[in-house]
Order: structure tokens, then C-alpha cells, then sequence
């Protein structure tokens, strides 16, 4: 097969992927992978395909294709149970009658406020099973956003976990509530299915939709319409570069309700994985899952694998890991600095996606990528383009500096507020900027409005962040532009030494002189006990102080 490398067509700043080729490759893939498979078990794919055709490609008919193929597999384990594909089905189609009986319907607009747990995706299928629209509300959210969220969005019911909850939200009058998950007996919604009727739902109208809401890390949280999977094109895409295989054990560690946790359920649904629940992170809890479910494919956001290497050698070395053979993750960027050292520990299983709620994905980085060049975002997968485009949008010479554009079948179809992102031809601004080398890699550079102009120069603070956390005492940073009367802006850093260290301001400073231009050097250094972070890993920059 051609590489992604030989596929790209390169001119100016843009790196193509042929979409002839990938009408011809696609197969190949989802072959390879085996989420087809040729030979004795045609019939069965032929049964799981026609469910995608009968349901459309939403959440309901991945997981009945799943149920058609693989029908005694393990759906889902969490901490408390562990569901097969039939059982799923029945319980969904329990669910979902129940929850048509309390008024939900086609295009019904449902707000779910859970951690990643079954609970979470039985409610999931039952509402695509409906047709009804699934508010995935970020758990990070504070109450008075939770509340704003609920009164933009008027959905006509909230299922959350009882944490949540206990908050106290001002939600507004009328609206019904059921619980998802309770740490002290049964959830409401164990109580819903297991009373409702087991009748097999009729195929609705058309397929429910997924609204994903940005994380509110610097301003009110946005409602970024999700666009169903385009039949098996999407999980080829993926496939063409992350080596996942139909029944791996998948760990989902990263929250579901963002887009990259999205992404692997519904790619765990085309492979018929067994997906693993943890609902909160733990670095050592993390590994002992690993080594007793046998997980093959971990994903995470960074700052969950930069904990796992901070555990003592000694934690480690008590988990066989073994059996991974894919660590796949997303987010945000990861320290080069600790993705060699990720490669290193755990060998060559670690590929990072570049992507957003928005754009869904941009490229992916391989072990080989990483292990040559630990700073770049990789190469885009089958159908998906990248462009490097200036301000008017146009192409930028290869190797310069531009606004990252990216182009694929399963771009967000606008926010629900009628807002949307910048488009160039079928080509959407990410509001990241960065640049491609001679071999088509990518490199993010950072936010365009985290760049800041020091000295006449353009910066950005992903190379500062670099530098900072090689230093032997620094556990984590985050550098932001802050506002300077006297150069209009400057960087701040904010750091987290590691136990023990006694790194001073003025010490790190001079270490940075000597790897930093002088207009990149942070004027201001802050040292925190611990970065504010959201449940994505996200630095929540409204809470720097």
C-alpha cells in the first residue's frame, strides 16, 4: 500500500491526501483491521453493514452492527459490572422506551452531565435509538455554567451522575432529572431500564445528533454540532495510521463527552472493542487496570501519561503493560521532553493525534514520527487534508509559519448559537498556527491568540513550555501571553516543581538564556502547587492567579 508520505500532494503549504486513493484504500484497512472480514463471516458483515444502513451511522447502529457481529463480546466493563453487545441492545431498547414514555422524542434535546462508566453509554445508544439529540455536558463545568448551559440549550431532561448533582445547580423549573450513577446504591436509571418495556425501538425518522460543548476554559462554553460518521469512512481514516484491531480491549481514560474520547467510542464501536471504563483517573489504578484487563489500546490526554511516568520506578515495575500495543492521545501537546521518555518506558506504542471539538482530526503522530522529531503533530490520516494558509488564505511556502486549515469528512457542523469557524474553499481554520517540514510532518505552534509580538517578533509559547519542563525540577507548566504597558504583551509561567526541588526564578531564567531567544524568556514566573486543570487536561486559564 502507499505510505501517507507518497499519497501527499504537495504544493505551497499543503499536504493532500488523494481522495481517489482513499476510496480504494478504505477497504484495506477496515480489512486489515477486521472490521470486515472476508471468508466465513461475510454473512455477519454483510447483517452488521445493513444495520448501518437501516439506522444511519449514529451511535445505534454501530452497536447494532456490534450486536450482529460479536454478540456474546464484552461491550463495556466498568467498576462495577461488565455488559455484553445482546445485553447492551436489550437494556437500550428498555431504556429508550422508557425514556420515550416520559416525553422524549425525535430531535428531543437530552443533557448528559456523567464520567466515562456503562451507565453512561447505555444512555447513549437508548437516546440514538430515539433520535433524540445528546447534550454531552463537560464535567469540568462549574455550576453557574452547567446552569447557563441548561437554560441556552432547554433540553427537556438531564441525566447526571449523583456528584453532580450534590452541587446544587439552578436548573430551570420543569426540568426532569434522573441520576446515572450513585456511589451509595442504584442509580435512577437502572431503575428506568430495568422496568421498561424490552420491545425492540422502531428505527427513528433519522439519526439522533451529538452536540459536544467546548471545555469554557477562557469564556462561556459553546455547543459544537457533531456531524454523524459517513458509514465505515471515518474509522478507515483513523485506521490508515492508529494499528487498533476489531476486538481490542480498549482503556477510554479520557472523558467521553470531549471529542477525543468521542472519537474512540465510536471507533471501538466500528471494532466491536471492549471498551474499559475508569471513571476517575489514577496513574497506578490506570496500570493495574492495564495489566488485569490485558488492555491493548490505552487513550488519554497528556498530562494523564506525564502522571503515569511520574509514579517511582518501583510502581511500575509491579504491572505487566505488555499487552499494550497502542497508547494513543490527544488534547493537547505533549512535552517532547516525556514523549521520549513515554518511548523509552513503554516502547513504540505511542501515536498523538492533533485535532479539536471542531475539526475532529488533523494528523496523527506515529512511534517513528516521535521518536525522529518528539515535537510534531504527524502527518494527516486517509481523507483528510491540511493547509497552511495566511490570512487571506492563501498557501504559505513550505516551512513558513501560517494558520492551520484542515479539511475531512466529519468537520463540526457550526455552533448551536449560529456561529461557525472560518473556511477556505472546503478547508476549516483550527485558530492554531504552525508549519509543515519538507517530509509533510506537521508542527503546531500554538494558539494564533496565544501568540504574542516581542522585539518585532512573532512568538508563541509551545517552545517555551518545551524548554521549561526539561528542566530536571519542573513537573508541569503553562505559558501564557499576559499584557505589558510598556511592550503591549510579555509571557508568564506558571510552574510546578517536582517534590523537593528548590528551583528559584532567577535560576531557571539563566538556564533559559541559554536555550531561549531573548524576546521568548518569560518576564514573570508563578510557582503553583498544581496547575488548574479540567477533566481534558486542559490548563483552565481563568483560574492562573
Amino acid at each position: 500500500m502507499l505510505t501517507t508520505s507518497a499519497e501527499e500532494v504537495r504544493h505551497g503549504g499543503l499536504a493532500q491526501v488523494d481522495r481517489k486513493e482513499n476510496l480504494l484504500n478504505q477497504g484495506f484497512y477496515l480489512v486489515r483491521s477486521g472490521v470486515l472480514a472476508p471468508g466465513l463471516r461475510v454473512h455477519r458483515d454483510v447483517a452488521a453493514v445493513w444495520q448501518l444502513v437501516t439506522w444511519g451511522p449514529s451511535i445505534a447502529g454501530g452497536y447494532r452492527a456490534s450486536t450482529v457481529r460479536a454478540p456474546h463480546q464484552t461491550a463495556f466493563a466498568d467498576e462495577q459490572r461488565s455488559v455484553t453487545f445482546r445485553e447492551l441492545d436489550e437494556r437500550a431498547n428498555r431504556l429508550a422506551n422508557a425514556l420515550r414514555d416520559r416525553g422524549v422524542g425525535l430531535g428531543s434535546p437530552v443533557a448528559v452531565l456523567c464520567r466515562n462508566h456503562g451507565g453512561l453509554i447505555e444512555a447513549m445508544v437508548a437516546l440514538a435509538k430515539l433520535g433524540a439529540t445528546t447534550l454531552l455536558l463537560n464535567s469540568g463545568l462549574s455550576p453557574a455554567q452547567v446552569s447557563a448551559v441548561a437554560a441556552e440549550q432547554q433540553p427537556v431532561l438531564l441525566l447526571a451522575d449523583q456528584e453532580f448533582l450534590d452541587q446544587g445547580l439552578d436548573l430551570p423549573a420543569g426540568l426532569g432529572v434522573h441520576t446515572t450513577w450513585a456511589d451509595d446504591g442504584a442509580p435512577d436509571l437502572a431503575a428506568l431500564t430495568a422496568n421498561g418495556d424490552p420491545t425492540r425501538v422502531p428505527i427513528p425518522g433519522r439519526p439522533g445528533r451529538t452536540v459536544v460543548m467546548t471545555s469554557g476554559t477562557t469564556s462561556t462554553p459553546k455547543g459544537a454540532r457533531r456531524p454523524q460518521p459517513h458509514g465505515l469512512s471515518e474509522a478507515a481514516s483513523l485506521l490508515s495510521v492508529i494499528p487498533l484491531r476489531a476486538g481490542d480491549r480498549m482503556m477510554i481514560s479520557t472523558p467521553i463527552f470531549h471529542t477525543w474520547g468521542l472519537a474512540a467510542l465510536q471507533l471501538g464501536m466500528a471494532l466491536h472493542a471492549e471498551l474499559v471504563l475508569p471513571r476517575r483517573f489514577d496513574p497506578e489504578t490506570t496500570l493495574r487496570m492495564i495489566a488485569e484487563h490485558r488492555v491493548t489500546a490505552l487513550i488519554a490526554v497528556p498530562v494523564m501519561l506525564q502522571r503515569i511516568l511520574d509514579l517511582p520506578a518501583e510502581v511500575k515495575a509491579r504491572y505487566d503493560t505488555s499487552s499494550l500495543r497502542v497508547v494513543a492521545y490527544s488534547g493537547s501537546a505533549m512535552p517532547a521532553d516525556r514523549i521520549t521518555q513515554f518511548l523509552d518506558e513503554f516502547g513504540p506504542v505511542l501515536y498523538g493525534l492533533y485535532g479539536s471539538t471542531e475539526a475532529s482530526w488533523a494528523s496523527i503522530s506515529t512511534p517513528e514520527d516521535l521518536a525522529a522529531e518528539p515535537t510534531t503533530a504527524g502527518r494527516p490520516p486517509l481523507g483528510t487534508r491540511i493547509g497552511i494558509l495566511d490570512d487571506a488564505g492563501r498557501p504559505v511556502p513550505r516551512g513558513a509559519v501560517g494558520q492551520i486549515c484542515v479539511g475531512n469528512g466529519m468537520l463540526f457542523e457550526g455552533y448551536t448559537n449560529g456561529t461557525g469557524k472560518p473556511m477556505f474553499g472546503d478547508l476549516m481554520a483550527t485558530g492554531d498556527r504552525g508549519r509543515l517540514d519538507d517530509e509533510g510532518r506537521l508542527y503546531v505552534l500554538g494558539r494564533a491568540d496565544d501568540m504574542i509580538v516581542s522585539g518585532g517578533e512573532n512568538v508563541f509559547p509551545r517552545p517555551v513550555e518545551d524548554a521549561i519542563t526539561a528542566q530536571p525540577e519542573v513537573a508541569d507548566v503553562a505559558v501564557f501571553g499576559v499584557p505589558d504597558e510598556r511592550f503591549g504583551h510579555r509571557f508568564a509561567a506558571y510552574v510546578v516543581l517536582r517534590e523537593g526541588a528548590t528551583l528559584t526564578a532567577e535560576a531557571l531564567l539563566d538556564r533559559l538564556r541559554a536555550e531561549l531567544p531573548r524576546f521568548s524568556l518569560p518576564r514573570d514566573i508563578h510557582f503553583l502547587d498544581e496547575l488548574p486543570r479540567n477533566p481534558t487536561g486542559k490548563v483552565v486559564r481563568r483560574d492562573l492567579s
